[in-house]
């Protein structure tokens, strides 16, 4: 699968770039990406990324061309900094959830066992297992549309911790639809890696950015999100 190397630019005073990035990019090196990440393609432009959206999220990414500005920007974007994200995830129906309703997830993710890499982060299992390890967790989820093919949902993280969304939606049974890892019943598959692609989430609003006036700054979700309704 070709990896997507354009995007559209939603902010750019020299210094200062902020653009909708398209799932499938990834932004650092990695996993045997080299070239063909943000960050390469970027270099050119002086532009280096200030925080890192997982290579299969879309939307708002932030990057700088002065080191100044990329350490100030670098500090908000930690727990308990200024800026806040909200992202749009496509999951399954969350029971109880309203129109408009916000909810709030406080549950820890956790360690289990996988067979292909030993121990990977998750939602709390519902038989008993080992688990070698746990995080506090704070998210805030809001229902903005529902369909027969599932929720669409404004999801906001107070924590920054391994695949938080995709863990709190999976702990909530309600895991993100297409997502190949955590499933319903809080399971986790046994074939696939946090780094495998499927799902649909989204950064869709920040605010907070000095630069932009405080002002809201959107993207728009790709185009897929249509056909998928």
């Amino acid at each position: 699968e070709a990896i997507p190397d354009r995007w559209d630019t939603l902010h750019d005073d020299g210094d200062l770039l902020v653009i909708n990035k398209p799932s499938g990019l990834p932004v650092i090196p990695g996993g045997g990406f080299l070239l063909h990440t943000l960050t390469a393609l970027l270099e050119p432009s002086g532009a280096r990324p200030v925080h890192r959206l997982g290579r299969f999220t879309s939307g708002l990414q932030v990057c700088a061309r002065h080191p100044t500005t990329r350490a100030e920007l670098s500090r908000h974007f930690r727990p308990g900094g200024r800026y806040r994200k909200v992202y749009q995830a496509w999951a399954h129906r969350v029971p109880g959830l309203e129109l408009g309703q916000p909810w709030t997830v406080s549950t820890d993710v956790v360690e289990r066992q996988h067979p292909l890499l030993g121990w990977i982060w998750g939602p709390e299992p519902l038989e008993r297992e080992p688990i070698r390890k746990r995080l506090s967790a704070r998210s805030e989820i809001k229902l903005l549309d529902r369909h027969a093919q599932g929720d669409v949902l404004a999801v906001t993280i107070e924590t920054g911790r391994p695949h938080q969304i995709r863990i709190h939606l999976a702990q909530l049974g309600s895991p993100l639809i297409g997502d190949p890892l955590y499933l319903l019943n809080r399971e986790i598959s046994a074939r696939a890696t946090p780094g495998d692609g499927g799902y649909l989430l989204h950064a869709w609003q920040l605010n907070g950015l000095n630069q932009l006036g405080g002002r809201v700054i959107e993207a728009r979700p790709p185009a897929v999100w249509n056909q998928a309704f």
